[in-house]
């Protein structure tokens, strides 16, 4: 894949880094470098691939961890602005090290996704919002959509299961419509979904909700 091959060394670089901090942190359970290419970073670009994203466009990556899938994203598409969102300060703290370390400019902000999504200078800000995390869909989409800007869309990074079928309520109620779902591989075979959401009109300020309603909760009918 060209990426990796025009960017081999930052990518290396990124890739020891990583692990050398794993040791204390925990940041990932993918270690062997193969898999380190393929589920890290061809994983986080892909859906650039896929879905047209304007030049210059504001890209927010929810529960960024690691700092995947918002990392790579801004190493393929450098016109992007990038905004990593993570609620631990470690993993915060980790990824401002990082970027300072390997030189890719991207804003990082150390708060829970449901208490910013209610601070004007962030919320409905973004033309995507994307995330690769393993919360439910329904409750996935609570909180990234009031993140994003009318017009915009929300890109979740799903398995083989896209989930869509359960989160049509809450799509609806947070101000989205579904734009699509993308079905493709890694190279491996590992089966991927993308589930696109527009966002159609604006989210009602009672949402998103505190984080063990949203758990306990999620909205579905």
């Amino acid at each position: 894949m060209e990426f990796i091959q025009e960017n081999s060394a930052l990518l290396q670089k990124l890739t020891e880094f990583m692990l050398c901090y794993n040791k204390k942190l925990n940041l990932t359970r993918i270690v062997e470098p193969r898999e380190v290419v393929e589920k890290h970073y061809i994983d986080s670009i892909l859906p650039l691939t896929l879905y047209n994203v304007p030049r210059g466009t504001y890209v927010l990556d929810v529960g960024s961890g690691a700092g995947f899938p918002g990392i790579p994203m801004k190493i393929f598409r450098g016109d992007l602005t990038v905004t990593l969102l993570d609620s631990s300060r470690k993993r915060t703290d980790y990824l401002r090290l990082l970027l300072e370390e390997i030189g890719v400019d991207c804003e990082v902000v150390t708060a829970r996704s449901e208490e910013l999504a209610h601070d004007l200078q962030f919320r409905e800000e973004y033309g995507v919002v994307v995330a690769r995390a393993v919360a439910n869909l329904p409750s996935l989409c609570e909180y990234c959509l009031p993140f994003v800007a009318r017009g915009g869309v929300f890109l979740a990074m799903k398995g083989e299961n896209d989930e869509s079928d359960s989160a049509d309520f809450a799509i609806e109620q947070l101000g989205g419509e579904l734009d699509g779902v993308i079905k493709y591989n890694l190279p491996s075979g590992d089966k991927r979904s993308l589930v696109v959401v527009r966002k159609s009109g604006g989210c009602p300020g009672r949402y998103p909700r505190k984080r063990v309603n949203i758990g306990k909760n999620p909205l579905v009918k």
